[in-house]
């Protein structure tokens, strides 16, 4: 950050919820269909149609009020929020103003110091989703899909209290989890099934108003969102010190060209003629409703993290990030209880090679190709000491392949660690006969030269010795 200068964002994240039809209309709400396939009367806005509440949206959003310790409202209305635009046919978008069904949350991150930071969540409210231009492909022309339209959104509006574009990475990372631990979106960024919308604005240091923001539009990756906000950062603070003044308005990331450019100017909520839904009735929910969703909440990540360190006796990053994503989490969960190695060994196997492996071949930990159960026979076998952590990873890449499990693979190779110590004892007299130079410089005290001595019985047992009898025999013969 530029010296002098302070910056100020809120987030606004769009998040679809993972109803299998609409917000008010039974239509399907399934990706990748043919355009306008999915869009039924009720989507489309003809006359004498009326909109009914899907009641798995009311549950997914109670849902994320909980989870960030927001307030659920007993009582929330719907409104019609008027502007044209031709990918929304009825001229206006059903959504909450005054009364939205979440408000007043938080949510915990690290700052760039590692300290632990609240950010405010203002309010979480519904509504859906417009329709989508089509450009591509048709020449002079533009195409309208309203396969989204009704697609039912909770839109998540933070406080204006993230200060970098690491800080809103954090954050839009953690909302992004904890929908998906709840099972309320897939996060499908690629789909638009999660997309943000930055505020962004630059006051002098110490200043207590706040400057002009702008708004940065529809950012679909976590990646360009950073890069979006600290080119905007700078562009406002050039304008400022050149003598310019930074003006309300919508812009547009260009990934390409690694720039913002202006879009429109940022419209204000009277300019959209709110009022409330006439054909939609309010949504009143009980503090029984509540609670009886509050028992079917998932362990979330936090606890989850802090679960790990205390019951496993992880390190703590390792927590982090097996407790980051509920799939792999639960995959790790798997792979202790099967296993009679120590937790920590079992993670090191799921972080290391096993995700190095998925995200070799982009794979989700669903698809992995080698389930909890194989992953804890192997690691089972190095526990007992039937195979080396060395030869473990020829094994894992085999299990990979698919030849079968650990077992399976270990006995096929022929790779059955050799713990027989007079069958060690007689590779090491060989080796110790084949190198009197390297004795005699171990002996007058060349103590590293262990290594090559290593190196060589592990060579010639083609790495199926124990590591650790092999240098003990080595040991005990050398100094003898």
């Amino acid at each position: 950050m530029r010296a002098g200068w302070e910056v100020v964002i809120g987030l606004e994240v769009h998040t679809q919820l993972a109803t299998s039809s609409k917000i008010f209309s039974g239509a399907s709400t399934a990706y990748g269909a043919e355009p306008n396939t999915q869009a039924c009367l009720v989507d489309l806005g003809y006359p004498g149609v009326l909109p009914v509440l899907n009641k798995e949206v009311v549950r997914m959003a109670t849902l994320f009020g909980l989870a960030v310790n927001a307030t659920v409202a007993r009582r929330s209305v719907f409104a019609r929020k008027n502007y044209f635009y031709p990918d929304l046919p009825k001229g206006y978008q059903i959504s909450q103003l005054e009364l939205p069904i979440v408000e007043h949350g938080e949510m915990m991150i690290f700052d760039a110091d590692g300290n632990e930071k609240r950010i405010g969540i203002t309010r979480a409210h519904l509504e859906e989703d417009a329709g989508k231009s089509i450009h591509e492909g048709l020449e002079d022309k533009s195409g309208i899909d309203l396969n989204r339209a009704g697609t039912p959104l909770l839109e998540i509006v933070s406080e204006p209290d993230l200060r970098s574009a690491k800080e809103a990475v954090a954050y839009l990372r953690k909302i992004h989890t904890i929908v998906r631990y709840l099972g309320i979106s897939d996060g499908n960024m690629q789909e638009g099934s999660f997309r943000c919308d930055a505020n962004v604005s630059v006051r002098p240091a110490g200043q207590k108003e706040l400057g002009t923001r702008a708004e940065l539009k529809n950012l679909n990756s976590f990646r360009f969102i950073e890069k979006a906000i600290n080119f905007e950062i700078e562009r406002q603070i050039d304008l400022i010190e050149d003598g310019g003044k930074v003006v309300q308005e919508t812009r547009l990331y260009d990934s390409v060209k690694d720039e913002t450019r202006s879009m429109r100017s940022k419209e204000e909520a009277n300019d959209y003629r709110y009022f409330p839904d006439p054909d939609l009735l309010p949504v009143e929910i009980t503090d029984e409703y509540i609670e009886a969703q509050r028992a079917t909440m998932p362990e979330l990540p936090d606890a989850k993290q802090q679960r790990f360190v205390n019951d496993y006796e992880l390190k703590v990053d390792d927590a982090v990030i097996l407790a980051a994503s509920r799939p792999l989490a639960d995959y790790f969960e798997a792979v202790v209880s099967a296993t009679d190695a120590k937790a920590q060994f079992a993670a090191n196997w799921v972080i290391g090679d096993l995700m190095g492996a998925l995200n070799r071949d982009s794979k989700d930990i669903e698809d992995s190709h080698i389930s909890a159960v194989e992953l804890a026979g192997l690691v089972n076998r190095i526990h007992d000491n039937s195979i080396s952590g060395k030869i473990a990873k020829q094994v894992f890449d085999a299990m990979w392949d698919g030849e079968g499990s650990a077992d399976q693979v270990i006995d096929a190779k022929g790779l059955k660690q050799i713990t027989d110590s007079s069958a060690i004892e007689v590779v090491v007299d060989k080796v110790i006969a084949a190198n009197p130079s390297q004795v005699a410089e171990y002996q007058a005290g060349k103590g590293k030269l262990i290594g090559f001595f290593v190196g060589k019985v592990m060579q010639e047992t083609k790495g199926q010795a124990n590591p650790g009898q092999v240098n003990k025999i080595l040991k005990d013969k050398l100094k003898a």
